[in-house]
């Protein structure tokens, strides 16, 4: 008579413990899409910009110009010839691995852009706010074609 009431309990027992709770993602709930995926990287990069800007700023712009051109009294006054990178022919032979190396070590009379000013991925964010800078400029005036 022992058995069918052990076996019994048993049953009854396993009926009524709860399951584990199923991972969020397999009780329906959907994942996160992708234009959510987007806004945040959006977001991300929107920040990661103004560093790299913030950075120029303060640590770039009184020399190499805050449009980027070169062209500053002080970069004059220290007789610099600094490059044009509103110009996309100014960097298009420097690989971005050349730019880390020089903001990063210094180049010439550029002070280095030490890792307590800067670390590597403020570096690599300001590489790609200089290389924007063509970019923001309006297209080169074409040449007009007498009638």
């Amino acid at each position: 008579m022992l058995n069918p009431f052990v076996l019994f309990s048993a049953v009854i027992l396993f009926a009524f413990t709860p399951l584990p709770t199923p991972h969020p993602m397999m009780r329906g709930a959907v994942p996160p899409t992708a234009s959510a995926t987007t806004k945040a990287a959006e977001k991300a990069d929107a920040a990661a910009l103004a560093k790299a800007k913030s950075v120029y700023t303060v640590d770039c712009a009184m020399c190499h110009g805050d449009n980027g051109n070169g062209k500053t009294d002080l970069a004059k006054d220290m007789q610099l010839t600094l490059g044009d990178w509103t110009d996309p022919k100014t960097l298009a032979a420097t690989t971005d691995k050349e730019m880390f190396d020089a903001i990063r070590n210094g180049k010439g009379k550029m002070p280095a852009e030490g890792a307590a000013r800067a670390t590597d991925d403020e570096v690599q964010g300001l590489i790609a706010y200089i290389r924007g800078m063509s970019k923001e400029q309006p297209p080169a005036p074409t040449a007009n074609p007498t009638n």
